[in-house]
């Protein structure tokens, strides 16, 4: 379903307590945006931020970015801010191929790729987040021991990705192609789109990847 545009969408971002808009323009970079030192998790397409909320709630000493890139669905993540809502995370309206703009050298510890947009013609395929060209930025925003998540209903584009990281010398730390049939299922917090496929009876693959180091 397409969201409809609302007028002043933007704006009520550029206000938004929990909203970073377009920090790449402006040289900022969003390890400022909390005063700790505490653990970075990146999410890219945090959608409407279940995921993002849900998580940062159930780990206070972690800093979330949720990044967005359709101003339509980050206004409606803003927008559904509730009362003690955790203050452990913000979301960014922006692209999430500027992440070496916006974060200092090996400095995320773990980034999520939840659901992304499988872009299925071949022709699309170096828009794909696990593209070799985005590869070459999570390695330098990761921390040495850094670690990529990745869920998908999406067998195309897993497979794909599986063979990127292995060609790209990452280490798969854990495959799975039927999350919620698997021990891996517990702890699993649900997106919004993943709570839909499972309730359709589509099976959900996840990996956790990381780094080789010789």
């Amino acid at each position: 379903m397409r969201l409809r545009y609302i007028h002043g969408q933007y704006e009520f971002l550029q206000n938004h307590e929990k909203a970073i808009t377009e920090p790449e323009k402006r040289g900022y970079k969003l390890n400022d945006a909390f005063n700790n030192n505490n653990p970075i998790h990146v999410e890219l397409g945090c959608g409407k931020g279940k995921f993002l909320r849900e998580t940062a709630l159930k780990n206070p000493d972690i800093n979330y970015f949720g990044f967005e890139k359709s101003v339509k669905v980050a206004y409606r993540c803003a927008k559904s801010v509730f009362e003690n809502d955790p203050d452990n995370y913000f979301v960014v309206y922006s692209n999430g191929d500027i992440l070496k703009e916006v974060f200092e050298p090996k400095s995320i510890d773990r980034i999520y790729l939840n659901f992304s947009d499988p872009w299925p013609k071949p022709s699309h395929y170096k828009r794909r987040l696990t593209h070799k060209s985005f590869l070459e930025v999570y390695k330098i925003v990761l921390v040495d021991d850094g670690e990529i998540h990745m869920k998908t209903d999406n067998n195309d584009l897993f497979e794909y990705s599986l063979s990127q990281f292995e060609e790209d010398n990452w280490e798969l730390l854990m495959v799975t192609r039927d999350l919620h049939n698997s021990p891996y299922k517990q702890d699993n917090v649900m997106t919004e789109y993943e709570e839909r496929f499972v309730q359709e009876g589509k099976k959900i693959n996840k990996l956790i990847a990381r780094q080789k180091y010789e």
